[in-house]
């Protein structure tokens, strides 16, 4: 078993309309892991039609995979302008339940101290499946695009209807600028401390990152990222490298500043 687990449902994305292609919180992040030798394993699911695109794709990182099937793969279609991506939502895909956590992931999670909640729309990771994920003393991380995001299809929408109890659950949660200004109504070290969880990572896109804990506000220096790039997955990345310097002791700044070289190293190298 591993010390840090990564569930969340697999996506088929297409991009800027290439051929459709694994994506989701997961892959990207276990990509991240097998790339900087994280000891990391992934509990995620899709439809059975989309395994050769999806699954594959993941199983191929080598890191240890325990898949179910999902009614409906999760689906995207986006294109980036500069930092900024645009998203539409072509399939929701499925709700995680306590009943998942405690039945099919449950040997992925059995010795996971930390956790990557990889949500990717409101409706994967409800409050009392959190609650679920955290039993037995496990740290959760989660990103905030999972939180905002409304699950419909079409163009996507993004609001500050969250139950707020989730924030209750978590060690880490990761945010970008907008998903910040929705869920704390701006970036300042101060209303990010209002959300109530311990460690807040900020991400700034080309800017870096700026970490906020109940004592301190760091920013962190960005990285520089050699040739044009394909930043689809970076946060997941930024987040798993993150989380793998924690489980191995590191305190929270140097483990940003960890995470930003990785991933400036990971995204100039595909």
């Amino acid at each position: 078993m591993s010390s840090l687990a990564l569930i969340g449902n697999l996506t088929v994305d297409r991009i800027a309309g290439d051929a459709p292609r694994a994506g989701g919180g997961v892959f990207h992040a276990a990509r991240a892991a097998a790339q900087v030798g994280a000891d990391a394993a992934v509990a995620t699911r899709c439809a059975p039609a989309d395994r050769e695109t999806a699954l594959a794709a993941l199983e191929a990182t080598g890191i240890p995979v325990t898949s179910g099937d999902a009614r409906e793969t999760t689906a995207f279609s986006f294109h980036y302008e500069g930092d900024h991506r645009v998203m539409t939502v072509d399939a929701v895909g499925d709700t995680w339940t306590v009943d998942d956590v405690e039945g099919w992931a449950a040997p992925t999670l059995h010795d996971a101290r930390w956790v990557l909640v990889a949500g990717l729309l409101r409706s994967h990771f409800p409050t009392d499946t959190l609650a679920a994920l955290r039993r037995g003393g496990r740290h959760l991380a989660l990103d905030g695009q999972g939180l905002v995001r409304v699950a419909s299809r079409g163009p996507l929408e993004r609001d500050a209807d969250v139950d707020r109890r989730v924030f209750e659950h978590l060690t880490v949660l990761k945010v970008n600028e907008d998903e910040a200004q929705i869920l704390a109504g701006g970036l300042e070290p101060e209303r990010l401390r209002s959300l109530g969880v311990p460690e807040v990572l900020l991400t700034l896109g080309s800017k870096g990152a700026l970490v906020v804990t109940g004592d301190e506000a760091v920013p962190i220096a960005p990285h520089p990222v050699h040739g044009a790039a394909d930043p689809t997955g970076a946060g997941d990345a930024f987040t798993l490298v993150y989380l793998d310097a924690r489980q191995r002791g590191v305190t929270p700044v140097p483990a940003a500043e960890r995470a930003s070289r990785a991933v400036a190293d990971l995204i100039s190298s595909r």
